[in-house]
């Protein structure tokens, strides 16, 4: 056999320290990286981020039950799925499940990319809209209804907040507006407004509740998800470039839901603000 050949498959030989039990510093690098004395320990898994996301679904779709209580009139989106669930005998939560089902699907064509704050979404918020409903009851005084709507469009800002700098993918109806605008290169602000209005024609149509609740929510929405997207937008030395990114991409959402859609369905800015799986 060739002498370098055999030289350049053989082991080594230990230095003489180290068969004698000394401790010898290796000149090669280590393939795991050291972490620095004092460092503190960060994990694997994004759990601030986790719990950004499922608080933020939890919230909305609490948020989102207290605007259908206050029986003042509702997003466009909600408009859409109460229409449907007086017609199908379905409840609400269960008819804006299958209806983000049914959207996601049409990512296919499109080419988007889902996450799993996505496929979370199309779960989390009609459940908790379930939920909510079952232990919150229908109230008749308006001097109850109207602060409950109040309080239900301050939250949903809220809760577009935490699921937006969660950064784990849009909202299946958000996402097949943003898909449509890179397919079609239409604007962001006119595929928005048409999907929008279309829906809320037909929630309309279908009976569902429009009202001074759905001119207050098209109004105040977007002020407010701009608002706690600053607020909680993790620091630049914690998580990654979420101020960063959510400040970029803050213009499309900044904008407003374009005659009133849910918060954290559709509001979640332009896809570079995500980070979808």
């Amino acid at each position: 056999m060739d002498s370098s050949y055999a030289q350049a498959t053989e082991w080594p030989e230990r230095p003489r320290a180290e068969r004698q039990g000394v401790a010898v510093p290796s000149s090669r690098p280590s393939s795991t990286p050291s972490r620095r004395a004092g460092a503190p320990f960060r994990s694997p898994l994004p759990y601030r981020r986790l719990v950004r996301l499922y608080a933020g679904l939890a919230l909305y779709g609490f948020s989102d039950a207290l605007l259908i209580r206050a029986h003042l009139g509702l997003d466009p989106w909600d408009v859409f799925h109460q229409g449907l669930s007086q017609h199908s005998g379905m409840t609400i939560g269960v008819v804006s499940i299958v209806v983000g089902a049914a959207v996601l699907l049409l990512w296919w064509p499109i080419r988007q990319r889902p996450g799993l704050g996505t496929v979370s979404n199309v779960v989390m918020v009609g459940t908790f809209i379930d939920l909510t409903m079952a232990v919150v009851p229908q109230y008749d005084a308006l001097a109850v209804r109207i602060p409950l709507m109040v309080a239900a469009v301050v939250l949903n800002g809220a809760a577009t907040g935490l699921y937006i700098t969660a950064r784990f993918g849009p909202g299946p109806r958000d996402g097949l507006m943003t898909g449509l605008h890179r397919r079609t290169g239409r604007s962001l602000r006119l595929i928005r407004t048409g999907i929008e209005l279309s829906v809320l024609a037909a929630g309309f149509v279908l009976g569902g509740g429009v009202g001074v609740g759905t001119v207050v929510y098209a109004l105040a929405i977007g002020p407010l998800a701009q608002f706690f997207l600053k607020r909680f937008a993790l620091p630049e030395s914690g998580e990654g470039a979420e101020r960063r990114t959510v400040e970029e991409g803050g213009e499309g959402l900044g904008s407003g839901p374009a005659g009133g859609s849910a918060g954290v369905r559709d509001h979640t800015p332009e896809p570079a603000a995500v980070d979808p799986i």
